[in-house]
């Protein structure tokens, strides 16, 4: 009797690896058609989105934060990324470190990063200042949504980034976040 308690906990050992091993690829299997599902929903909006791109970027007046009438046209010469988001869109607090790296990097080469939030100044200025953010953010409502149609977000997408070269064209549109990496290649060329 005692040489079978060996044997039934080896067994049942056996069985709860087992049980342990085929959860964990079936999360696995779960989170790669999660992965695939979400690629694919990333492409059919970005085929729903107007391109923009090589037009004049769309000239627009909005106040930042602090209630500044910022307009577009005060960035002109620079190579600005345009980034749409608000702190209830996780996606959106993901990239924004991102974007703070990128203005850090290459600020001083000639790069601005604006934050459009879709939220009113009020909500949006604690967060600004408690996650360093290190380029202006303007703020607003329906306004906000009529100035990302005009930059070819017609599903009203968060995140969303527009990049314009020096001469004022619309070099990059996206829905969905960016990383510093994706944009970096681009954002190099257009500051030389």
């Amino acid at each position: 009797m005692n040489f079978l308690r060996p044997r039934v906990l080896i067994i049942t050992g056996l069985i709860f690896l087992s049980a342990g091993l085929g959860f964990r690829l079936f999360i696995t299997e779960q989170a790669d058609q999660n992965s695939t599902l979400n690629d694919s929903i990333q492409i059919q909006a970005q085929s729903l989105l107007t391109d923009i791109k090589g037009t004049l970027r769309p000239e627009f007046l909005l106040p930042d934060i602090h209630g500044q009438m910022r307009s577009i046209k005060e960035w002109d010469g620079k190579v600005v990324l345009i980034n749409f988001w608000a702190t209830w869109c996780l996606p959106c607090l993901k990239e924004i470190p991102e974007l703070i790296a990128l203005q850090n990097q290459y600020g001083e080469q000639g790069l601005q990063v604006i934050g459009i939030a879709l939220q009113n100044a009020e909500e949006v200025i604690d967060f600004v200042a408690n996650h360093n953010m290190s380029y202006p953010v303007l703020a607003g409502e329906a306004e906000v949504i009529v100035i990302a149609e005009s930059y070819g977000n017609h599903i009203g997408a968060l995140p969303y980034t527009a990049i314009i070269d020096r001469s004022g064209i619309v070099s990059f549109t996206k829905a969905g976040p960016v990383t510093f990496e994706e944009v970096e290649e681009l954002i190099v060329k257009l500051l030389m």
